[in-house]
């Protein structure tokens, strides 16, 4: 049990040590919102999509191994959306909060804390297969993301048509799901290897992904929102925290995941609401309030329980 704890230290330390130093920039004046907007920007459009593109291209992982993964990632992901449209239609009443309260509930951070998180416990071959997991169940996310947001909408005249156009635009203009895309299309080739100054120019760019990315997540979070919690936010944040991640073993049980493939769905899903799903809850019209409160809660909070299941799945040797 000793071994499992040590291990879960390892793998989610790092992770808080960056948001610290983000949180105490922030605190200290040297972390401004334009630094942080800016440095995100940054590294959504150039870095992360490098690392991932380099993750793939470099690996000798069969992804075809795979399948059994990113299908139990679909399935997790549609049943805490099912789950909680179930729970919002019965228990909440206010169409702005429903959307978003479901949207806390699926939409982890895969792309900054899960990512991190998995390299951290895996190296280079969990990444890649992360990176992998992630593209697609993404995809997912963003469809659903629309579909439960779509009951209430600032815009008038929008249509169920708008939306489907607005999921397909920003699918096809995501440069993290373009550079994966790319690199898949680069390995199915079978193209010779890419060395030189194109590599070391990649591997500088996707270096500094990671690190930076936490950095911001932690220069953005907001100590009064976090505390200001309603009982809406909370019962959310309790499935992000612990229902999403109870559900990825369950399921990921049935399906007899073990090893890298377990802590990589874990991992995922266990990850803290995503940083997304603000700037979607604001821009359709849901309470951003809310969606505020349930990001900055579990961004912090969630950290400490992907450490505990991590420890436990380690000591039952099923990661």
């Amino acid at each position: 049990m000793i071994e499992a704890i040590i291990f879960a230290i390892t793998i989610v330390l790092p992770n808080l040590a960056l948001m610290g130093l983000g949180f105490f920039m922030q605190r200290r004046g040297q972390a401004s919102q334009s630094f942080i907007d800016q440095s995100s920007n940054f590294v959504f459009n150039y870095c992360l999509p490098c690392l991932l593109f380099f993750s793939v291209a470099d690996s000798n992982v069969d992804y075809a191994k795979q399948i059994t993964l990113i299908g139990v990632g679909i399935l997790v992901t549609f049943t805490l959306f099912i789950g909680a449209e179930i729970y919002a239609k019965y228990f909440i009443s206010k169409p702005a909060d429903q959307g978003v309260f479901v949207q806390g509930i699926f939409r982890s951070n895969m792309a900054i804390i899960g990512l991190a998180t998995v390299y951290n416990a895996y190296g280079d071959a969990g990444l890649s297969i992360g990176a992998v997991y992630m593209g697609v169940v993404t995809i997912l996310f963003n469809i659903l993301a629309v579909i439960t947001l779509s009951r209430v909408s600032k815009k008038v005249g929008d249509t169920w048509g708008s939306r489907i156009i607005m999921v397909f635009k920003k699918l096809s203009t995501n440069p993290l799901i373009l550079a994966l895309l790319a690199a898949f299309a680069y390995k199915a080739l079978g193209l010779p290897p890419i060395t030189g100054v194109i590599h070391v120019t990649g591997d500088l760019l996707a270096a500094v992904a990671l690190p930076l990315a936490l950095i911001c997540a932690g220069a953005s979070i907001d100590l009064k929102s976090m505390l200001r919690l309603s009982g809406l936010s909370m019962q959310a944040s309790i499935g992000r925290i612990i229902v999403a991640p109870l559900m990825a073993i369950a399921i990921g049980l049935a399906f007899d995941l073990s090893g890298v493939h377990m802590g990589v769905l874990f991992l995922m899903v266990a990850s803290p609401a995503a940083a997304a799903s603000y700037v979607m809850a604001k821009a359709m019209g849901g309470n951003d309030v809310l969606a505020a409160n349930i990001l900055a809660f579990t961004t912090v909070v969630g950290m400490f329980g992907m450490a505990f299941g991590a420890a436990i799945l380690r000591a039952l040797g099923l990661m």
